[in-house]
């Protein structure tokens, strides 16, 4: 499984958007997006033909069907310590929009949140998005440390936010039980919100524990958001799932009505929350192959790439994304695009637009690909210099 011969490379160049396939001229390999090149599992793909046999594709209820919040819950709560009911879960379109819908229920215009740097682009667009201002905590650019310091001394009479990407992009860093504990008492103190992004939380290595935030401590199930997504794991992108969870039942139900998520101007497609939910419930063995497929091309990537004296890289716990430093001295932009021009590969340059500052002099290569296409692109970087 997950060879050359399992990727239909007609259907991604018709299909596969976001900087890959379907956007790029033929002969490059994008190693770009964060999104699997393989075909989702076949039990979930019977699970969507198999709910519409009958024709009906009616309304569910406002805030998720029965199936899925309680698929989600019993997800958390058997792999991740979490402790959540079925009612603690708000079916969303996309972890990126659960990301939005707390920036836009915590923070007033002019309110601050602070962020890691680097993180994922997606962290400053949604505080944005909302009016809200923006302080960055630095973490490791290669292992993820958070300058617990620097996170303090950011905290001011405006601070309402935290936001933590757990485990981190680009990085690849699970954060312990101790670290969340640590952010959870300083958030306590301060009287500040926490929102978890964990979508990534599904793809860690070497058998390692992942604790979702809220279960670390009392403090922590207090005044937080957790935001989950279905893209990563599963290879389902374009049905647009993700969920909010959250321990506390009146919080999450204020946060539903004020959303909009309790009447028909809001909602999720019925069909992607039977399909996550299958997903859960069925594809777990397509899923533990696939993650031993990835922790191997993890391996690969670092492998090569060590070697390499162009690039250095980091060693992700979890993640399909590496994020290695360059050598030559070269910005993060004009290596990707060298890269692109001379060696036909796609990557994202470790540029302020999609990472932050603290992202300059890296680079960061998706590896949900075959062991094929990916030993093709790396050394299609490392040649081209």
């Amino acid at each position: 499984m997950f060879t050359n011969n399992d990727i239909n490379f007609e259907a991604l160049k018709r299909k596969a958007y976001n900087g890959r396939w379907a956007t790029l001229e033929d002969g490059i390999i994008p190693l770009t997006a964060a999104d699997p090149d393989f075909r989702m599992s076949k039990e979930i793909e019977n699970g969507i033909i198999e709910y519409i046999k009958d024709g009906y594709l009616s309304y569910g209820p406002f805030s998720g069907i029965p199936e899925f919040k309680k698929s989600v819950a019993e997800h958390f709560n058997s792999g991740k310590n979490g402790s959540f009911t079925p009612e603690n879960v708000l079916a969303v379109n996309s972890a990126a929009m659960g990301m939005f819908m707390v920036a836009k229920y915590v923070l007033n215009p002019g309110d601050e949140a602070i962020i890691f740097d680097p993180v994922d682009f997606l962290f400053k667009k949604t505080v944005d998005a909302v009016g809200g201002n923006i302080k960055l905590c630095a973490v490791d650019s290669k292992t993820g440390d958070i300058d617990f310091e620097m996170l303090v001394s950011l905290i001011g009479p405006k601070t309402k936010l935290i936001s933590i990407c757990n485990p981190h992009n680009p990085v690849g860093r699970v954060y312990s039980k101790e670290v969340l504990k640590k952010i959870s008492e300083i958030a306590a103190a301060h009287d500040l919100w926490v929102m978890s992004d964990e979508i990534w939380s599904d793809i860690v290595y070497d058998k390692r524990e992942f604790n979702t935030y809220s279960s670390v401590s009392e403090e922590a199930k207090k005044k937080s958001f957790t935001v989950f997504g279905f893209s990563k794991s599963f290879g389902i992108a374009g049905l647009r799932i993700g969920a909010v969870l959250c321990n506390d039942q009146d919080l999450l139900d204020d946060f539903t009505e004020k959303s909009n998520f309790n009447s028909t101007i809001e909602g999720v497609s019925t069909l992607s929350q039977i399909a996550a939910s299958v997903a859960i419930d069925k594809a777990k063995p397509w899923f533990n192959d696939f993650l031993t497929h990835l922790q191997h091309n993890r391996d690969l990537a670092h492998s090569m790439l060590s070697s390499s004296g162009i690039l250095t890289p980091n060693f992700p716990e979890a993640t399909f994304v590496i994020f290695p430093k360059i050598e030559n001295g070269i910005s993060s932009e004009a290596f990707t695009q060298h890269v692109l021009q001379q060696g036909k590969v796609a990557i994202v340059p470790g540029s302020e637009r999609w990472f932050g500052k603290g992202a300059e002099g890296h680079v960061r290569i998706c590896f949900s690909t075959s062991q094929e296409i990916l030993t093709e692109g790396l050394n299609r970087i490392i040649n081209s210099f």
